[in-house]
């Protein structure tokens, strides 16, 4: 048998292992990349990572297919034929970035609003937003006003911070989880692993979600709810909570604005406003003396019943507000539970194990602390119950107010930053009032003189030109929407298309395929982006496009800047935008270049300050005019935000050597991040970890750490003074006032106790008409769309059929294998049909961003994603139906302008199978054919983030 082959059963999987971070979705997880002569051979997670502790999902170990994959963009291209049409021709990285310069540099000098720079997820937040303030543009925002930016700016405005990336479920304390709306494509691994400890210790899971998969497949109980009822489910919860007396008074009357007295005189110029001292404290009435006293006086209790009459106006605590309206039987479970699409039964009893959880289970610490009232705690009491939410609950026009009935109901159980509830993760807590203010003012040649986004405290931040139109093309921070922390992206082509509320003359986007998947009306969109003039010049005349990957929308820039993967480059995820933080530390991460490009591209980052530079943008230049950075290595170990502060926290200079949080820039930083996995983490001190607002020891490390400037204890914010004073003014008690067209949409939504209303769109819709709701969903093996391009991830997800419950497949009369027309008020989509039980009875759902259009991402055009998969977008307008007023509403949050993707209505109907989905859109021409066209890189192209590979 000597003539048998040897087989080698052990070969070495890699013969160099580099460790850094994930970025095939948010999770950020540590991973091993495992080099085999110098090629990427295996990825693995890293054990010692605090995010995932070796964990990684299909996604993540998918990654070595993102950086061979044949839709990676391989040089700068510009635009030669028509928009749409594919036709380019490669260019030098110095013919691409001079062009840009010609196009930026004229507007800086004159006009620099005419700059509208907006991106997708790049965790690069930090850097985008302060080069966007540098040139001196307000419109620039990222992509959170299409996805979360209702929970954020609910929980910032409420609690101080919000869900996931800010916030986490106590995993290891909790007996009962409640799960609002989460899908499995973000945190998964995370949350993976929390749902595994909680069902390890015997915890309790209840999942509200309208489709039972992923999580809420695993959950002891599922509520399937009717899309967008929410809220109406949670002060339901409310109310028989309050019913019942089963609330935290203690931690309401420390902790909450809930004693804090109101102006209660509805003829008072400030009906509705905070009673407040000289020095403009909110005041209470102190049990103690049964006077008035500031709300942070030091030994203060605080009296829920608090009651003063003062100057003729009478002061009463914002309890008695609350116990008003939530007792009413308008929220009792036989009023809402129809229309929830649940049983009162079901109501009744979750609310009874939501007090049993919190107020029966005894979770305590033996932890000592001491609060910022100056009063000493000898332990840290309970309150297990942990809720958790996300895009399920925002992506609606009633989102905001729906996330603050959750922060709601979280603080009448004392569920928020106790021992088995939810819990901050650092920079938070951090409440609107220490957040910047939007900045909107222009002047030629100038930076913005604060950052572009912010939290408006009042009608007088709005971001508004002298005649009251909006400054932004997005009309965020205007009396459309005036809290719109992350801007309205979905508005933006459409705004400036239509010249409302003025022309731009260059888009420029990162990251963000705004030709497909990442709009709403994606055939219009497509056409706004080439719409011309009376001259036939473009309405939009310069788009550049900065992407790896060639989505849809490349076709439809004039000027194309190649970035790299995320292996072949540096970035920041930092504490002062999205850092991986957890509830007991604060941490932060990099990646680094652990493979070279083999195609003529650079990091956006980098691509991004070499513009700064050619504009002379301040900051950017020196004082001679050079450089400051010559890539975005140099800026993330040199630049400050202010003294001692950096895009990273650790292994700065002290005055003693290393220090971590605040310190000088040190020139080996990155170096020890690559020696340490790629990661920083700072442990909170015990006595810090829990009650982190109004923890004197949390306070001070915040301080000491670099993360705040000063305490900053806040009150949860139950009464969102903010919407009252927006509330004043549409009432004509305050100026500036709004339109007459918005008074009374302003003084309905922006209620500063949290309400339901339905959705905008059914006022304009006939839910009879369109009696099904249609939803998306990102699947746990994708995350955005270049996870379903990817060679190992699309034979997970290739494809996506249309899911139908049970009431309406046999309403069909459908079988396996059948296809239906959907059809909403804008447009009509032909699909195939799949039928699950698990499902809201009167909603249809999909998987997202699995279609794609003919020749984009270099598949085949006869690729199943391109003739099987399909979207839902374009059955979704930016804007609501016209309705005989000749106004438009933005398809949006009327508070936040978070894209109301989920407030989709449809019809549905049997329909013979054609021979791909519908709608079908051309091939692009010649851009299929040129997908896989190589270039070596430029002799003068420099190594990518000016190191190579270390």
């Amino acid at each position: 048998m000597t003539d048998q082959p040897k087989i080698d059963l052990s070969p070495r999987v890699s013969d160099e292992i580099r460790k850094t971070t994930c970025y095939m979705c948010a999770c950020r997880c540590g991973i091993n990349v495992h080099l085999k002569e110098g090629r990427v051979s295996y990825i693995e997670g890293n054990r010692d990572h605090p995010i995932n502790r070796g964990v990684l999902c299909a996604k993540g170990a998918a990654g070595i297919k993102q950086v061979t994959s044949p839709a990676r963009l391989r040089a700068p291209l510009r635009r030669v034929g028509p928009r749409g049409s594919g036709e380019f021709e490669e260019i030098s990285w110095e013919e691409a970035l001079e062009l840009a310069t010609t196009w930026l540099k004229p507007l800086r000098e004159t006009a620099p609003e005419k700059l509208a720079f907006f991106t997708g997820r790049d965790q690069s937040q930090s850097l985008t937003g302060w080069w966007a303030q540098q040139f001196g543009t307000p419109n620039y925002a990222a992509h959170g006003g299409f996805c979360s930016v209702n929970m954020a700016a609910a929980g910032i405005y409420t609690l101080g911070g919000s869900f996931w990336e800010f916030g986490s479920p106590d995993w290891e304390h909790a007996q009962l989880l409640l799960l609002f709306g989460v899908a499995e494509d973000h945190d998964s691994n995370p949350i993976k692993m929390g749902l595994a400890k909680l069902k390890a210790r015997g915890a309790r899971i209840v999942g509200v979600n309208p489709i039972r998969s992923g999580y809420n497949a695993i959950a002891d109980e599922w509520i399937g709810i009717t899309p967008g009822t929410d809220g109406l489910f949670i002060l339901s919860l409310v109310h028989e909570l309050l019913r019942a007396g089963k609330i935290d008074l203690d931690f309401l009357a420390r902790f909450s604005n809930a004693p804090v007295l109101l102006d209660c005189d509805p003829k008072s110029p400030d009906h509705g406003l905070f009673l407040r001292d000289d020095a403009g404290r909110p005041l209470v009435i102190d049990r103690r003396t049964g006077k008035p006293a500031p709300w942070d006086g030091e030994g203060v209790e605080p009296d829920l019943r608090g009651k003063l009459r003062r100057a003729g106006v009478t002061h009463r605590a914002v309890m008695y507000d609350i116990a008003e309206r939530y007792l009413a039987p308008d929220y009792a479970p036989e009023k809402v539970a129809e229309r929830c699409g649940i049983a009162p039964e079901q109501i009744r009893r979750v609310a009874a194990e939501l007090a049993r959880a919190a107020f029966d289970s005894d979770v305590t610490l033996d932890q000592p602390w001491t609060d910022f009232r100056g009063v000493a705690h000898k332990t840290m009491p309970g309150r297990p119950v942990a809720i958790h939410a996300m895009r399920g609950i925002s992506a609606h026009a009633n989102g905001f107010q729906t996330c603050r009935a959750l922060h709601l109901l979280q603080t009448l159980l004392g569920a928020v930053e106790t021992p088995g509830s939810f819990r901050f993760k650092p920079p938070y807590p951090k409440p609107a009032i220490a957040h910047p203010k939007p900045h909107f003012r222009t002047a030629p040649g100038q930076p913005l003189d604060g950052p572009a986004l912010g939290y408006p405290q009042g009608p007088e931040d709005l971001a508004l030109t002298e005649d009251g139109a909006p400054a932004r093309i997005d009309k965020a921070f205007s009396w459309e929407n005036p809290l719109s922390p992350h801007g309205l992206m979905h508005m933006v082509i459409s705004n400036a298309a239509a010249g409302d509320p003025y022309r731009i003359d260059t888009l420029f986007l990162y990251m963000a395929n705004m030709a497909w998947n990442s709009s709403m009306n994606t055939r219009g969109t497509m056409e706004m982006l080439t719409a011309t003039d009376e001259t036939g010049d473009y309405l939009i005349p310069h788009v550049i496009y900065a992407d790896a990957y060639r989505s849809e929308t490349v076709a439809y820039a004039d000027l194309i800047l190649p970035d790299t993967t995320y292996l072949e480059r540096h970035d920041c995820i930092s504490l002062l935008d999205r850092p991986i933080s957890e509830p007991d530390a604060a941490a932060d991460a990099i990646r680094w270049p652990v493979i070279a490009p083999d195609r003529d591209v650079r990091p956006f980052q980098s691509v991004l300050l070499d513009l700064g530079a050619r504009l002379g943008l301040p900051g950017m230049v020196t004082e001679e005019g050079a450089p400051k950075y010559t890539d975005y290595a140099d800026y993330i170990t040199n630049h400050e935000r202010k003294p001692g502060i950096g895009p990273l926290a650790g292994w700065r200079m002290g005055p003693h050597g290393l220090t971590h949080g605040k310190g000088d820039p040190n020139a080996a930083q990155i170096d020890s991040y690559i020696g340490n996995g790629g990661f920083f983490t700072a442990p909170l001190p015990e006595e810090a970890a829990y009650y982190k607002p109004w923890n004197r020891a949390y306070q001070d490390w915040a301080v000491s750490f670099g993360l705040i400037d000063k305490p900053q204890p806040a009150l949860i914010q139950l009464w969102c003074e903010p919407l009252r004073r927006f509330q004043l003014a549409a009432e004509g008690k305050r100026a500036p006032q709004p339109p007459d067209a918005l008074r009374g949409r302003i003084r309905t939504t922006l209620d500063p106790l949290p309400l339901w209303y339905a959705p905008m769109s059914d006022a304009f819709e006939d839910p009879a008409e369109y009696p099904v709701h249609a939803l998306t969903q990102r699947p746990m093996a994708m995350y955005h769309s270049w996870g379903s391009q990817n060679a190992w991830l699309r034979q997970i997800h290739g494809v996506n059929p249309l899911y139908l419950p049970t009431y309406w497949w046999d309403k069909l009369a459908l079988s396996e294998g059948d296809w239906v027309r959907v059809t909403s008020s804008h447009g009509e989509i032909t699909v195939p049909a799949a039928h699950m039980a698990a499902l809201n009875r009167n909603t249809v759902w999909t998987w997202n961003a699995i279609g794609k259009r003919k020749g984009a991402w270099a598949l085949d055009p006869k690729a199943p994603e391109a003739t099987k998969g399909f979207l839902l977008n374009h059955l979704i307008h930016e804007l609501l139906p016209a309705r005989g007023d000749g106004m438009r509403w933005s398809n949006s949050d009327p508070v936040t302008g978070q894209a109301a993707w989920f407030d989709l209505r449809v019809k549905l109907e049997k329909s013979a199978a054609p021979d791909e989905a519908q709608p079908v859109f051309p091939v692009i021409p010649g851009f299929h054919l040129s997908a896989n066209t190589q270039k070596t890189p430029s002799p003068e192209a420099p190594p990518p983030d000016g190191e190579g590979t270390p």
